[in-house]
């Protein structure tokens, strides 16, 4: 489905019945990256699986984005479509718009995945290695994600990695600049939210390190560590994770809407 977000042709998918939950993906994937977690909380939920403006099916920005531009157009989807009081769910750079988000407005619970936020302490040439084709490429090889290869990979293939970064828009690579720059640390004291932390033990890209301080920060938060996986621990260990959020908001499928 698409929807007129200021301007932006914005591409989401929505299923299933309950309180609402909204997937915010990485940066270079797309909403397809979360489509084993949207297919297994339809049942319980109403989930809002988005392609951020720049990836998937939704149009670039205008202009180079930092995360309140990306959190605002957040803010406009969740309330042209009239969702209250949801849940947040958001890997890597997802995550980062998560956290904005939650620290300004209201939202009933907050699941931060491998989540950027902490400004990286290496240069931007390492940061972008973490994104390459052919890490997603192996993550994609995981026996759960085989039927989803191809689809991903053709979304991602050329948006992502050291070399496809100096190949992308002029927009993306400003954006990517901006985002991957901004500490939120600041704004992490805000979040009332229960928030649950899920993280990959050898994740190179955001660092448990980063976890534990996010940990510290937030007044309400719990963290899991997965073993022996990177960056994208809910891919990796899938059932596992499943298991987890599952406990995490058992309580939430029994919402009604009044």
């Amino acid at each position: 489905m698409k929807i007129d977000i200021g301007g932006i042709s914005v591409n989401y998918r929505v299923s299933g019945e309950g309180r609402s939950i909204l997937l915010l993906h990485g940066w270079g994937t797309s909403l397809k990256s979360f489509e084993p977690v949207h297919n297994f909380l339809e049942k319980n939920f109403k989930v809002y699986s988005i392609d951020l403006p720049g990836f998937g099916e939704s149009e670039e920005p205008p202009e180079a984005w930092d995360v309140e531009a990306f959190t605002n157009m957040l803010r406009e989807f969740i309330t042209k479509l009239n969702i209250k009081d949801p849940i947040l769910m958001g890997h890597s750079n997802g995550g980062r718009v998560s956290i904005r988000y939650a620290a300004h407005y209201p939202v009933h619970k907050l699941v931060l995945i491998d989540s950027a936020g902490v400004k990286p302490k290496r240069t931007m040439k390492y940061y972008t290695k973490v994104y390459t084709y052919k890490t997603i490429k192996n993550v994609l090889n995981l026996p759960v994600l085989r039927n989803y290869k191809e689809d991903i990979l053709t979304k991602v293939k050329g948006k992502v990695g050291s070399a496809d970064y100096k190949n992308a828009s002029g927009v993306m690579q400003q954006t990517m600049v901006k985002v991957v720059n901004e500490d939120l640390q600041h704004l992490m004291p805000e979040i009332k939210a229960p928030t649950l932390l899920i993280w990959g033990e050898n994740d190179t890209a955001t660092p448990v390190s980063d976890a534990k301080i996010m940990e510290q920060a937030i007044p309400n938060a719990g963290l899991v560590v997965l073993d022996g996986v990177g960056h994208y621990s809910y891919l990796e260990k899938l059932n596992q994770f499943l298991v987890i959020i599952d406990n995490f908001l058992e309580k939430d499928k029994e919402w009604k809407d009044a």
